[in-house]
């Protein structure tokens, strides 16, 4: 069972002295677009379509197995199921509720306070 964490969470979890390991499953012209940046986020880019065929292919992703890794996408969805398959190969996974859009909307609302 892959553990889901809040927008909130995460913004909590960055105020940590770790450094937080965020990979983004959406496609590259979107993670260049936006994703999470803050001081402490070591955030990389590995498309779904590419953790998809990791099953059939077998191969092993350049990210560590011994950190949690924050998954994201736009909503979620995606995440789920890329977590799902990084968890059946012993990464230490976690998801993050809602994706980038309500990444997007805690921050908003962290402003209007």
């Amino acid at each position: 069972m892959v553990k889901k964490i809040t927008p909130k969470e995460l913004h909590f979890m960055l105020q940590g002295e770790e450094k937080v390991m965020v990979l983004d499953v959406r496609a590259e012209e979107k993670f260049h677009q936006f994703h999470i940046e803050e001081p402490n986020v070591e955030s990389c880019n590995i498309p779904k379509t590419t953790i998809f065929g990791l099953e059939e292919s077998g191969e092993e992703l350049s990210l560590p197995k011994s950190r949690e890794i924050v998954v994201t996408c736009t909503t979620g969805n995606s995440a789920a199921k890329c977590a799902d398959i990084l968890d059946r190969q012993n990464y230490q996974v976690i998801l993050l509720k809602g994706g980038i859009t309500a990444w997007k909307e805690y921050l908003k609302s962290l402003e209007d306070e």
